[in-house]
């Protein structure tokens, strides 16, 4: 297929890529991966670390690009793990947030989408809550949150899978 348009995606997660493919291609935009090691700063404002990652990576590129991050939050935890996700992820189990929530009756997750497009003439950034539920047992593939979470979507329950 030849494409009319591409776009520079920043990102290693190759799960992040098809997704951006299955969303693109179809309207002529060819997607073309760049992974960069960028610094994520911690912020409680999801957007602010998807503004930042596109400055560093336009900084980096010199070209127009899109950054997408995500933020998930637990409200019976205070709001844990927010800007810390990508750590928690890394070290906390699935059975670890289950552990955690066993004694609170509010099982919700919110999550926040965020997309930041950069070009020369500015920045563009968009966002998109979801919120579902920490079920009992892990199940789907995917990274640890991937395995407990259940998004609803417009009465529609999605499982990470």
């Amino acid at each position: 297929m030849k494409y009319e348009k591409s776009v520079i995606f920043v990102t290693s997660n190759d799960r992040k890529i098809g997704e951006a493919k299955l969303a693109c291609n179809p309207a002529g935009i060819e997607v073309e991966k760049k992974g960069l090691d960028l610094i994520e700063i911690q912020s409680d404002i999801a957007k602010d670390v998807s503004i930042s990652k596109a400055k560093q990576a336009f900084g980096i590129v010199k070209k127009p690009l899109v950054v997408t991050d995500t933020f998930f939050s637990i409200p019976a935890l205070k709001g844990f793990p927010g800007a810390y996700m990508k750590q928690m992820t890394g070290w906390f189990e699935s059975d670890d947030f289950i552990l955690l929530l066993s004694n609170k009756s509010d099982k919700t997750i919110k999550f926040s989408e965020n997309i930041t497009f950069i070009d020369e003439r500015g920045i563009k950034s968009f966002s998109k809550e979801f919120s579902g539920i920490i079920v009992d047992t892990p199940r789907g593939t995917g990274n640890t949150i991937e395995n407990i979470a259940e998004l609803a979507f417009q009465n529609k329950i999605a499982l990470f899978v």
